[in-house]
């Protein structure tokens, strides 16, 4: 796989027509580009599939699935009639949805190609007190000798890893998780099991809203297949340049870790 092959390009944008000069300009750059929630909710998902598509890009479908098993089995069968690429669940749905989300893949596709299915395991906005928040506790033992920020971004990465381990067993192709829970992950699961980190900032680019972040050198030598960018490609700094040459730049980067 070459190194721009590795670059998901997250098309964080509100209509087709901002999406469109990002598509045309860097297919020929990237491996796939990454279609969320505010471009999906503003063009529609056939819609955008079929635009990205007839451009000359590949969609990785960044829909996080998470509802009953039935629910989120229908919506994997239509995202694999729409061939895309990719598309992801949210792991905490569970091991019976993350199953049915498979089964359905595997009805619905005859062909030999088939979407991958990746489990969104922790999102890289929230840290251990965000989760804290939400009710995921952790009682840390006072003799341990490690810093208290230490051991919150252990307790992370034991969450991470647990469900990575579960979408393993529910027969998901990987997860998406941060580079800091990448090393576990390989050393945990299957060495074929792939890890999509997002949360990727090179040193040139702002840390934006993402709290567990690295750059991408660090991310493909932790183990990393693909990595997830958006504003650092799709509105780099002025004196990067275009989105092309960020693209570029990033996969220069990506080369020299491989």
């Amino acid at each position: 796989m070459e190194a721009n092959e590795r670059i998901f390009v997250a098309l964080d944008v509100d209509s087709l027509e901002k999406a469109k000069p990002l598509v045309e300009q860097l297919s020929p750059y990237v491996g796939c580009f990454k279609v969320g929630l505010e471009l999906l909710t503003s063009a529609g998902v056939p819609q955008t599939v079929d635009f990205i598509h007839n451009l000359g890009g590949r969609v990785f479908l960044d829909g996080k699935f998470m509802d009953i098993p039935n629910t989120v089995a229908g919506a994997s069968r239509a995202a694999a009639k729409m061939t895309v690429e990719i598309f992801n669940v949210h792991c905490l749905g569970g091991v019976a949805m993350m199953m049915a989300a498979k089964r359905a893949v595997e009805e619905a596709v005859t062909c030999a190609h088939r979407p991958l299915i990746l489990g969104v395991t922790i999102l890289t906005s929230l840290n251990y007190d965000d989760l804290k928040r939400l009710g995921f506790r952790e009682k840390f033992i006072t003799e341990d000798s490690r810093s208290l920020e230490e051991l919150k971004d252990e307790h992370i990465k034991d969450m991470v890893v647990h469900l990575a381990q579960l979408a393993q067993a529910s027969g998901l192709d990987g997860v998406i998780g941060s580079p800091k829970e990448t090393e576990a992950i390989r050393s945990a699961c299957r060495p074929d099991f792939i890890v999509a980190n997002p949360g990727i900032r090179p040193k040139w680019a702002a840390a934006g809203d993402q709290k567990r972040v690295t750059t991408p050198f660090e991310a493909i030598k932790a183990g990393a297949d693909y990595l997830v960018i958006g504003r650092p490609i799709t509105k780099p700094p002025e004196e990067i340049g275009s989105p092309v040459e960020a693209a570029k730049r990033i996969a220069e980067e990506i080369d020299s870790a491989l």
